[in-house]
């Protein structure tokens, strides 16, 4: 499959966007996760991690998606391939495993911490989960963001051989 010029540069934006999209509302995430767990204000964490949870529930899901989806299609409809080269293949599957984590593990830390703050309790484990995983994300995204800058690593074994007998 081979994208027109047009619908190629229309993927790429919306991929672009997404994905840095994605960057950021992973950051917001983060901002409102260390301001629940590192205040001793109640009231902060009342307001931090249901906030949270609208962000989680409305633009997650969705944001991710579209980030795997726009990805797979520019690697299948361009000459990079899904499989012909390293730095794609990597990205496709760092994707993949993000848009699961975020989609199924994320939202529900969030959803039990926002439970718990309109309850008046304590979030599980202090707040600390909401720290810790969007800051590995955030770093998650940041090296993907780096090797389609970069694309480093070279083709991967399939596509050398598959040129070598050509």
């Amino acid at each position: 499959m081979n994208l027109t010029r047009r619908t190629r540069r229309a993927v790429l934006v919306l991929h672009v966007t997404v994905s840095v999209g994605w960057l950021g509302l992973t950051a917001a995430l983060l901002a409102l996760g260390i301001a629940g767990a590192g205040s001793r204000d109640p009231a902060t964490a009342a307001a931090a991690y249901p906030a949270m949870r609208i962000l989680a529930d409305w633009l997650v899901t969705p944001v991710s998606l579209l980030t795997l989806v726009s990805g797979l299609v520019l690697s299948l409809g361009t000459h990079w391939g899904l499989a012909r080269h390293r730095w794609v293949l990597t990205k496709f599957w760092l994707t993949l495993a993000a848009t699961a984590a975020s989609i199924l593990a994320l939202r529900t830390v969030i959803g039990q911490a926002a439970d718990a703050a309109v309850a008046g309790l304590p979030a599980p484990a202090g707040g600390r989960d909401l720290v810790i995983a969007p800051s590995v994300a955030l770093a998650l995204y940041v090296f993907i963001t780096a090797i389609s800058v970069t694309k480093p690593w070279g083709r991967t074994r399939r596509s050398t051989k598959a040129l070598s007998h050509s």
